[in-house]
């Protein structure tokens, strides 16, 4: 039953993405027509501002078209802009690295601007996950290249300016080549292997880097390379390596799909992103309007806190370090980074990040499969598959969905109280079943008292089995091992193990309708 369930829902998923589907084709088709009736000398724009091409048939002269005074006179009227502005931003070139959420406000209102070109590189594909926060995509692209989808979207929003997509995942083979064709370039990307390369690239074609983060409820954002001057000169702008001269563990980092992320904390990111380029394009048109000459950026890293009172906080930032890697006057003897040591692939960025492994901490007799704890489940067996079953994971997702009967106990939480606990004084060599079981009692009344409103094993013998679930089965190990660190494991006579793949592994094996969070 649940099968020819789940059968059918596929089939209905399959025919609203065929409507959707069919719906966008009917009204490419309209736009299409429209475009093919509209004369085509009325999108041409002069390519100089003291061109004197006519635009239309009746001699129009002016540096912009029609369309674009209508189109653009709103911002057009600030002084911080003015016609000189939008000139600079009609002839000017950026670069989005990443259409997802950050990548899609950004672009959306650098299009909106009048920017002259506009680059999209991204690799992925559109996928549920990410609607509820990269605007530009929509539920009938699902499974449609994330630049494409970008692109599509926002020729409806300004059909004038060039877009160029980049189809692929940007590497120091190719990122020289494609960061040439540009102005300024944003670093809408999530992973700090991007980070460097995206930073380093930069500095060596002297271009300024509007860079970017968000997860959870919290965001970063900073200006580099700004102004873009030569490598040693120290009155240019800092790049990321200045600021994070090391990165920080792989283990430490945590994904969107871990930690969480709000869509407006991210979409709140890239239009700031969006807006400090359109400020590094413009500032000399606002300082030439002002008559003064262009201040010097002062470098700074703008923090935001959606929850946070006050919102934003800004730290002021070092000039460029004398012995950064990408910036300084260091010579290619001393390891700096050059571009024939960029395009030869000799920096290995993954390496230079670390690699978060899976972890493995835990012997075969210490795990079981999804499967084999679902079978011991349904059998009633007493042995090491049953007993106690600790869901590790935070709190609001265990709220979610959970398994039934199972009990929740964040692995911060562990965590917090395991360094919190003394160490277990010296057991005598031979160990009583009395003395291990005051040491068991006393560990678990010290959990008890960490709060989560969670009783560690309410009306559980003290010997009974227990089994620890995460979501991919790595924080579940670490986990058991904190348990047996705290003497759970009464010397060996109590089991403490976990589910192999985690909730992973229960939605593959075990339940194919359990939500994927």
């Amino acid at each position: 039953m649940a099968s020819a369930d789940t059968t059918q829902e596929s089939i209905d998923s399959l025919q609203a993405r065929v409507k959707g589907l069919e719906r966008e084709l009917s009204e490419l088709k309209s736009d299409l027509a429209a475009a093919n009736a509209r004369p085509s000398p009325s999108l041409e724009t002069p390519t100089h501002p003291d061109s004197t091409d006519g635009l239309t048939p009746d001699g129009w002269t002016w540096p912009l078209a029609a369309d674009e005074y209508k189109r653009y006179g709103r911002q057009m009227i600030l002084p911080q802009i003015g016609l000189e502005g939008q000139l600079k931003l009609k002839s000017s070139s950026v670069l989005i690295v990443g259409a997802g959420g950050l990548g899609c406000p950004a672009a959306a209102y650098l299009a909106g601007a009048g920017v002259g070109k506009l680059g999209l590189v991204d690799g992925d594909t559109v996928e549920v996950s990410n609607l509820h926060r990269q605007i530009l995509h929509g539920t009938h692209k699902v499974d449609m290249r994330k630049v494409d989808s970008a692109i599509q979207s926002l020729k409806g929003l300004n059909p004038t300016i060039q877009y160029v997509a980049h189809r692929e995942h940007l590497t120091p083979l190719t990122s020289l080549d494609i960061f040439a064709q540009y102005d300024v370039i944003l670093d809408c990307t999530d992973h700090p292997t991007s980070r460097y390369l995206i930073s380093d690239t930069a500095v060596l074609l002297g271009k300024p880097l509007v860079s970017a983060s968000a997860l959870k409820t919290e965001g970063q954002l900073m200006v580099l390379n700004d102004p873009p001057l030569p490598r040693g000169d120290p009155s240019g702008g800092p790049c990321y390596r200045c600021v994070f001269p090391r990165p920080p563990p792989a283990e430490s980092l945590v994904s969107c799909g871990e930690g969480g992320i709000l869509g407006p904390v991210v979409g709140t990111m890239g239009v700031l992103q969006a807006l400090e380029t359109i400020k590094l394009i413009t500032r000399r048109a606002a300082s030439s309007s002002a008559s003064g000459s262009p201040e010097k950026p002062t470098p700074s890293l703008l923090l935001f806190s959606a929850y946070g009172s006050p919102p934003f906080r800004s730290i002021r930032l070092r000039s460029r370090r004398a012995n950064c890697l990408a910036c300084s006057a260091l010579s290619p003897e001393s390891g700096c980074i050059t571009k024939e040591s960029l395009s030869s692939g000799s920096l290995d960025y993954v390496q230079f990040c670390g690699v978060t492994k899976p972890v493995n901490i835990l012997a075969a007799d210490e795990r079981v499969t999804a499967t084999e704890y679902n079978n011991a489940r349904k059998t009633g067996n007493t042995g090491k598959e049953q007993g106690v079953l600790i869901d590790v994971r935070e709190k609001v997702l265990y709220d979610i969905c959970h398994i039934d009967n199972s009990i929740n106990i964040p692995y911060s939480t562990i965590v917090a109280e395991s360094r919190r606990m003394p160490s277990p004084s010296p057991s005598p060599s031979t160990p009583t079943s009395s003395s291990v079981e005051a040491q068991n009692t006393q560990n678990t009344q010290n959990l008890q008292e960490a709060g989560n409103d969670a009783t560690w094993f309410p009306n559980v013998p003290s010997n009974a089995p227990i089994h620890v679930i995460c979501r991919l089965g790595n924080d579940s190990q670490l986990a058991v091992r904190r348990f047996q660190e705290m003497g759970l494991a009464q010397g060996g006579n109590r089991y403490i193990g976990d589910i192999k793949g985690g909730l992973k592994a229960w939605k593959d094996e075990v339940d194919k309708s359990w939500p994927e969070v």
